[in-house]
């Protein structure tokens, strides 16, 4: 049966409830200094808001080497009673130091793998998901080598491949390398802040493909195309592939959550869900925060 990978074990994809497809609770990287999120007390009040204005699932994407604190994910899940997926993967190398990478040499796929089916460290926590990331408009060595892993378990597992998308260009590069050389099925690929990118042809393209098209940036406050994503959204939906849309906030920096000031988790479904109901209806909004991240993040886990 397949089902979504939670930090306190796998769900039914219809249990999943409203969810944020896309964001973090813990990210630490030398790119952001001095804006980690790191404070277990403002993750529970992230969480707690999010749930007070109706949400039920966030899907972290933090990778291998980024601040996950995965062994504090599963209390954090149960007092907020929010489900809590988490992602093994690795980013841009940029995130990491040379010798950590290079420690990696040889053993990535296993890593990735270990993570999903065994667990994360000590913490006894599964990962459900494997994020990797493209570069701007092109895939460099280390983009090749991680998406290549993340192929590999895929393979082994089945699950999901979750893929930073440098301010939303690359999709082709990254369906020719996943979907093509390294046979991973479009519909287990998730391409992320296609809302960073409003190429409307490219997105049908994709969504023609049969990936899943995630929109989730409304807390980066520099990205000047977010005004765009419900134009975007429409698009799709009326061209069909409203079944393969996701919706996320993407919260990267302590200064981006609802508790310390910005728009945070729950302006997904405070402010982002009225918005797209007056251009898609309520309806197909509550089936792309529900239906949607249920299937999308679902394996038929090996």
């Amino acid at each position: 049966m397949s089902a979504v990978r939670t930090v306190l074990g796998d769900v039914r994809p219809e249990d999943l409830g409203v969810c944020d497809a896309h964001d973090h609770l813990f990210l630490s990287t030398p790119q952001l200094p001095g804006q980690e999120l790191d404070d277990t007390f403002a993750a529970r009040a992230e969480l707690d808001a999010f749930r007070a204005v109706g949400g039920s699932a966030v899907v972290q994407w933090t990778p291998y080497g980024m601040g996950r604190r995965a062994a504090d994910l599963p209390p954090l899940s149960r007092v907020a009673g929010v489900h809590l997926v988490c992602a093994t993967g690795l980013h841009q190398a940029a995130h990491y130091s040379p010798e950590l990478l290079d420690e990696l040499r040889g053993k990535l796929a296993d890593l990735f793998a270990s993570e999903l089916t065994e667990g994360i460290g000590t913490s006894g926590v599964r990962a459900g998901l494997i994020k990797v990331a493209g570069g701007f408009h092109a895939l460099d060595a280390h983009a090749r080598w991680t998406m290549t892993a993340a192929a590999e378990a895929h393979h082994a597992t089945d699950a999901p491949i979750a893929v930073h998308l440098e301010m939303g260009t690359g999709v082709l590069d990254v369906l020719e390398l996943l979907c093509g050389e390294l046979g991973v099925p479009p519909y287990r690929v998730i391409l992320g802040h296609l809302n960073r990118s409003p190429d409307l042809p490219l997105h049908r393209r994709a969504a023609e493909a049969g990936c899943w098209l995630a929109f989730d940036g409304p807390s980066r406050a520099h990205h000047a195309t977010d005004w765009r994503m419900p134009d975007a959204v429409r698009a799709l939906a009326e061209a069909g592939f409203g079944h393969r849309l996701l919706l996320g906030g993407d919260t990267v920096v302590a200064g981006a959550r609802s508790v310390d000031g910005g728009p945070g988790m729950p302006y997904l479904l405070r402010r982002v869900r009225p918005r797209l109901s007056l251009a898609l209806g309520e309806e197909l909004v509550a089936r792309i925060l529900t239906d949607n991240p249920g299937r999308a993040f679902a394996a038929d886990w090996r």
